[in-house]
């Protein structure tokens, strides 16, 4: 961004959001109390204060979550590792991405000479951060292998307070590369369920690259005037012929759960798992139109505070 002098100086010291990150990503704030840290958090994102007592949003609810509900298996579904043996056993092997290599618990350990051709890269304990290798021959290893250990270094817990991440045991494991025969790059259906109910789909473009949109369909594949940190597409997702098959998969995933987002792919017809995401965009991102928040936050029905 090209710096305006004290016009940059004022705007930097009149937007709560800039200052909040300026000291989260220095870590500055990880001292603080859960609670304290979502309460500035939630006023510098959405401009408002965080409702813990009656919270009626969604954005409400996922703070109210993570601080008071606080099952020790969600430490393991969030595990990109662990959870493969949860998802296997509840809607069986065939739908999990194979794997080619790992764990492995430091960048040092991989043996590149045995991976395929073409794999993916990708720790356990993080958001993002995938490697993709389209072609080892021309494929940067020790770019790689810093990526990693960088991301290895990294508690994605303190980023948000997304409490299930911080006592994961952070791993590097490697996937099949997998193809779409329409698409350059993969297409994500994701699943918001509410009481194992689900209730909305968000599928999303080109994801994780500067094309990125999202749109979002109700479980009917109507189409919904809903917006959330990336545009509408031009031309959304046709609806996809396995979708009744998500659905079925979703509400086994989420089952016994007050909400969950239940990823998908969908490669050449089949189904493949993706993540379970406890904390939709960690609960810090508008909707556009706003109404939706309280939409979804009255799906959320509260479990009994310990």
């Amino acid at each position: 961004m090209k710096y305006r002098g004290m016009r940059d100086v004022l705007d930097f010291f009149t937007s709560r959001e800039r200052i909040f990150n300026f000291f989260d990503n220095r870590h500055w704030l990880d001292w603080l109390s859960d609670e304290a840290y979502l309460k500035l958090a939630f006023r510098a994102a959405m401009g408002h204060p965080l409702d813990l007592k009656a919270p009626k949003t969604f954005s409400e609810k996922l703070q109210w979550l993570k601080l008071y509900d606080r099952d020790p298996l969600y430490t393991t579904l969030v595990d990109k590792y662990a959870v493969r043996k949860y998802v296997a056993d509840k809607i069986g092997e065939e739908h999990l991405i194979p794997l080619v290599g790992g764990p492995w618990y430091s960048a040092g350990e991989i043996d590149f000479d045995s991976l395929p051709e073409q794999f993916v890269l990708k720790c356990n304990h993080n958001s993002g951060g995938v490697i993709i290798c389209r072609d080892k021959s021309s494929f940067d290893i020790e770019g790689a292998k810093a990526r990693l250990n960088k991301f290895l270094a990294r508690n994605y817990f303190y980023s948000s307070r997304e409490w299930p991440y911080k006592n994961v045991k952070p791993c590097i494991i490697a996937e099949k590369f997998m193809q779409d025969e329409k698409f350059d790059n993969l297409s994500v259906y994701k699943i918001l369920c509410f009481g194992g109910e689900p209730k909305i789909f968000q599928t999303i473009k080109n994801d994780k690259t500067p094309e990125e949109s999202i749109d979002y369909f109700d479980i009917n594949w109507n189409r919904l005037d809903l917006r959330q940190n990336f545009p509408n597409s031009a031309e959304p997702l046709e609806e996809p012929s396995n979708r009744e098959e998500m659905l079925k998969l979703a509400r086994e995933l989420s089952r016994g759960f007050p909400q969950i987002r239940t990823d998908f792919y969908s490669i050449n017809g089949r189904v493949y798992f993706s993540e379970l995401t406890f904390y939709s965009d960690t609960g810090f991102a508008a909707f556009d139109p706003p109404e939706w928040d309280k939409i979804l936050g009255g799906w959320i029905e509260l479990p009994a505070r310990e």
